[in-house]
């Protein structure tokens, strides 16, 4: 005769292997949620996202100050070596004649962004006949940055830009997050550095400040970096027409 004989566990064993497979798929739903895009956490976030605005957190420096007759955005530039051709790295780019960019975070990213914003602007001159304003083309940009936001098989642009222009309306400051919230600012700072020098530009903007007088304070903050580029947007009046000045400190 063959006997089979099963019993029940103790319930502290069944408790304690209940407990374990509990842990295991919380852990496992934590990371499935830290890689698809699209899936919100548990606590309506996208995480991929939150990892993007990390990768601006840890990018170079950058501040943006908007006076009354242009605007003035400045960049920490630092090289790798000295063996690289400084004239070849360029942080501070033109979209169109009378907008311009510069970006915390990943370059990459801020190349393939900037190439689409300037298509963006072709596309409306050719089709409009006259330059794109810049509140129009932030909003178009964004766009594009919140496709990468939702889509599969794609990831979030790592970076911050601020990028500073002069239409019909006046001079214009607007910052793009991964996240593709834009606004318009009166002085920003974005960056590894950025909560420092959004402190320093609270105390130092005014209202009346001219660009003359906003070169001076973002050079004052940037004093102890390298070699940072300014991009200067300003109305010639006499002229009629916008002018940009890239020059090293």
């Amino acid at each position: 005769f063959f006997f089979l004989m099963i019993r029940r566990p103790p319930r502290s064993t069944q408790s304690r292997s209940s407990a374990a497979s509990d842990v295991y798929k919380r852990q496992i739903q934590k990371n499935m949620g830290d890689f698809p895009l699209t899936t919100f956490s548990s606590k309506g976030e996208l995480l991929q996202i939150e990892y993007a605005i990390n990768a601006v957190n840890k990018g170079e420096t950058a501040l943006g100050i908007k006076a009354r007759n242009g605007v003035v955005i400045a960049v920490e530039k630092k090289l790798t070596s000295i063996l690289v051709d400084e004239e070849s790295y360029q942080k501070v780019q033109t979209i169109s004649g009378h907008i311009g960019a510069t970006y915390a975070g990943l370059g990459p990213d801020f190349r393939v962004l900037t190439q689409k914003a300037r298509k963006i602007s072709s596309t409306y001159h050719l089709k409009y006949l006259e330059p794109i304003h810049v509140n129009t083309l932030c909003a178009d940009t964004a766009k594009v940055v919140q496709e990468y936001t939702q889509l599969g098989g794609r990831r979030p642009f790592g970076l911050s830009m601020l990028i500073a222009g002069y239409d019909d309306e006046g001079p214009h400051l607007y910052q793009l997050d991964p996240s593709a919230a834009f606004y318009e600012w009166k002085a920003t700072a974005i960056g590894k550095n950025m909560r420092n020098a959004k402190t320093f530009l609270e105390k130092r903007y005014t209202a009346d400040m001219e660009i003359d007088d906003a070169i001076p304070v973002s050079y004052t903050h940037l004093r102890a970096h390298e070699t940072p580029e300014h991009l200067v947007c300003r109305l010639l009046l006499e002229k009629k027409k916008n002018t940009f000045h890239t020059s090293p400190y």
